[in-house]
């Protein structure tokens, strides 16, 4: 059994703000859904990354959960394969901002 996820993101910028979001973000997305067993947590940050590049989000959070792949496994030649093969449905513009964060996060030259 891998160990329970802790996250305090949101409770550190919007727990006071924002309690009800903070406590949705903090302990049932990566309390519950993240420590989920049912697929492996490298196989979540795929498919989190694929559905933020296929949102267009390309901020930060985007960049964490690069970072968060990197850390679980996902090598540079699976993430260069996942990005280019997402593109092809989700928008080449999309792959290719996906991709300059993606080689920051694999420190590759730009």
């Amino acid at each position: 059994m891998s160990e329970k996820i802790v996250q305090t993101a949101g409770r550190d910028s919007l727990g006071e703000f924002a309690p009800m979001f903070a406590h949705l973000n903090d302990d049932v997305l990566f309390g519950e859904v993240w420590s989920d067993q049912s697929i492996s947590v490298k196989t979540r940050c795929i498919v989190t990354v694929v559905a933020l590049m296929a949102s267009g989000i390309t901020d930060s959070s985007l960049t964490y959960h690069l970072q968060n792949a990197k850390v679980h496994g996902v090598t540079k030649d699976e993430i260069a394969a996942i990005i280019t093969h997402a593109a092809m449905y989700v928008g080449w513009p999309k792959g290719w901002a996906v991709f300059r964060l993606a080689k920051d996060v694999w420190n590759e030259e730009n």
